[in-house]
């Protein structure tokens, strides 16, 4: 997830303060790892200093002044070239789930027990995420079934690759 493209991207919606900004992040795009004031605060920074966005107007409050933050026509030009481009088919091929698989075969471990592990926790992730699913809005459904679909996706490659492991043994040790 591009944090500063996300959040030109809610700039160009309407001028926002960071709080503002960082509500908005979490609501939509934060499930599950939400941004500190910190790293709003710090990428606004990077951004204005990048000349993407400019702070229209500061108000006096209690505190620290509130920053009203425009996006540029630089970080327009930028937000829309980055909304175009396809996001790079996931996974890559040579995956965390895959290096385990063989490690543990080159290293004569269990790697049945291994897969039967990862499967175990992908189930409860699935459980997890259909509850979510069932209880939570529009949002949460769409982002459980991206979630989801993964899943299954992992469990069906953990199911061939449990019914391939004798042959991906005696590839992986000769």
């Amino acid at each position: 997830m591009s944090v500063p493209l996300t959040l030109l991207g809610l700039l160009e919606r309407e001028p926002s303060h960071g709080y503002d900004l960082k509500r908005d992040y979490d609501t939509f795009f934060g499930r599950g790892k939400p941004l500190s004031f910190g790293q709003v605060y710090a990428t606004l920074g990077r951004l204005s200093r990048d000349g993407k966005v400019v702070v229209n107007e500061s108000e006096a409050g209690s505190g620290p002044d509130r920053k009203r933050y425009v996006i540029t026509e630089q970080g327009a030009t930028e937000f829309e070239a980055w909304l175009g481009e396809p996001v790079e088919a996931e996974p890559h091929l040579q995956t965390v789930l895959f290096a385990k698989v063989v490690l543990a075969l080159m290293l004569d471990r269990d790697a049945q027990g291994y897969l039967d592990a990862q499967r175990a926790s992908h189930m409860r992730r699935m459980r997890e995420l259909l509850e979510i699913k069932r209880a939570g809005n529009l949002i949460d459904a769409l982002l459980a079934d991206h979630g989801l679909f993964h899943l299954e996706s992992d469990l069906r490659w953990i199911d061939l690759t449990a019914a391939r492991l004798d042959a991906l043994s005696a590839a992986v040790r000769s």
